[in-house]
């Protein structure tokens, strides 16, 4: 171990001194333990290289989702490790950030080369969406339904997203017919098209609208299409978890179609991922692995971003439903579901290294929902003339 690397366990290992909340039981590459925290939930953390922390120094949170990719660290306990971070200060300050350079050549990844303008969308989304609809068969509900479930007591994963579409489908207005934009492969269109419901949705995904065609088979109208290349009025929009892809620059946009678009007297239904508002002035002044990895060109607003573009357009909030928990329950199933059918899917011609990266994308949002560091709302929007 050279001397740079020593110093950075030094301090690494005095940073894990300041647990308050939970107990980590730490396993260093020569095989030495340490047990660190008194009380709380238990994790476990498995050095297997300690080039680990130059990552974790160079790129923050990014070069810790990097290092369990390459295999410099493991846990069996990974949500609760990534919870047991997020919960400590001490963990965060000093190594959660990146250096300045890698951070600035993050955001102007993350603000210019995947900016989402109209060719910068569709490589964007196709980017995550179109990797496979057989990999994602594998863990999804049967639905196909890739956004938080809504659980009651008893509920396995089906049935809590039918609740969540059909909490959506109580929010709305009269009239028949509704614009879904960003379609998944389907799963709201068909419960909107059940219910009677004249649905137009929108994907930027030819593997999505391919299955969402098929599915669907002439019940709703299924276009390979931006929203920005929208016309006409409906009486009803449904956007569920899509707000996440359009980017901070565009949420103007964005709003302003929402308004051209609805009829006199309709609702619009947002489901959103958010981060709390208190904390949205430095999330959106630096990158992370979800926006480095997953979703290029991502961008999660907070509540008090939505309300306030979406006054600027000339809509306003009429209800809001908050339900994190849900999401880091649906997250984990969906873990456990892919980690189930890791063979399949590596005999789908995917990797380890791509398995590990989902695995920590998913477990990582899991116990971001768990500590409250994100949330998902559906909030109902109407006409600001029109809100009593």
């Amino acid at each position: 171990m050279n001397l740079a690397t020593y110093s950075l366990r030094s301090r690494f290992l005095s940073a894990l001194e300041g647990i308050t909340d939970g107990i980590l039981t730490l396993t260093t590459p020569e095989g030495t333990r340490h047990r660190f925290g008194t009380s709380g939930p238990e994790a476990d953390l498995q050095i297997r290289d300690w080039r680990m922390l130059p990552r974790l120094v160079l790129r923050g949170d990014v070069g810790l989702g990097e290092g369990w990719i390459a295999g410099d660290w493991h846990s069996e306990t990974l949500e609760a490790t990534l919870s047991l971070a997020l919960r400590n200060v001490s963990l965060r300050a000093g190594w959660g950030d990146p250096g300045r350079f890698h951070a600035m050549r993050m955001r102007l990844v993350d603000r210019l080369v995947r900016l989402n303008s109209l060719r910068g969308s569709r490589r964007n989304i196709r980017a995550h969406y179109d990797v496979g609809n057989e990999f994602y068969q594998q863990w999804l509900d049967p639905g196909m339904t890739y956004s938080s479930a809504l659980f009651e007591e008893g509920d396995d994963l089906s049935r809590a997203q039918a609740r969540k579409n059909g909490r959506i489908l109580s929010r709305l207005a009269s009239g028949e017919s509704l614009l879904e934009i960003g379609c998944g492969w389907g799963g709201f269109a068909e419960a909107a098209a059940e219910r009677g419901h004249e649905v137009t949705a929108i994907t930027l995904s030819h593997s999505q609208k391919g299955y969402a065609d098929a599915r669907l088979d002439g019940r709703a109208e299924i276009r390979l299409q931006d929203y920005r290349e929208l016309t006409g009025r409906y009486d009803n929009i449904v956007s569920i978890e899509m707000i996440e892809a359009v980017g901070e620059r565009y949420w103007p946009t964005y709003f302003a179609t929402l308004k051209a678009r609805l009829a006199p007297g309709g609702r619009v239904v947002l489901q959103a991922i958010t981060v709390p508002d208190a904390e949205f002035s430095v999330y959106r002044g630096r990158s992370d692995f979800i926006r480095q990895h997953v979703f290029p060109g991502g961008m999660l607003p907070c509540s008090a971003i939505i309300a306030h573009e979406a006054s600027k357009a000339g809509l306003r909030v009429r209800d809001t439903h908050a339900f994190g928990l849900d999401y880091a329950r649906t997250c984990r199933i969906w873990c456990e579901t892919m980690m189930q059918r890791r063979s399949r899917i590596l005999r789908l011609g995917f990797d380890v290294t791509f398995l590990r990266g989902w695995q920590f994308y998913l477990e990582g949002y899991a116990a971001a929902f768990a500590t409250a560091r994100c949330d998902v709302v559906q909030v109902t929007l109407a006409h600001e003339d029109e809100v009593g």
